[in-house]
């Protein structure tokens, strides 16, 4: 995950909550809090969490998908589209 400038230690978000509250809700980027020099936790607001979950969950989908078509389980087009017809 890319961060650029985010990166902030610990003391930073304890004394700056609002501000890191407004900034997220603006640029829409994470925040990577680090503690002791080692990163911790990622801070982001809830409608870029919001888009990361429902990416994640299309990407379940589609492996889910590939894990049935190399494991032969699915159907021609042709036949799915004849039996509609019917």
């Amino acid at each position: 995950m890319k961060f650029s400038s985010q990166i902030k230690p610990i003391s930073y978000l304890k004394s700056h909550t609002a501000e890191i509250v407004r900034e997220l809700s603006e640029k829409r980027e994470p925040l990577l809090i680090t503690q002791n020099g080692e990163a911790k936790l990622v801070v982001m607001d809830v409608k870029s969490y919001e888009e990361l979950e429902e990416t994640l969950a299309l990407l379940k989908i589609l492996a889910l998908g590939n894990r049935e078509i190399e494991q032969g389980k699915f159907r021609d087009a042709e036949d799915v589209f004849a039996e509609l017809d019917k």
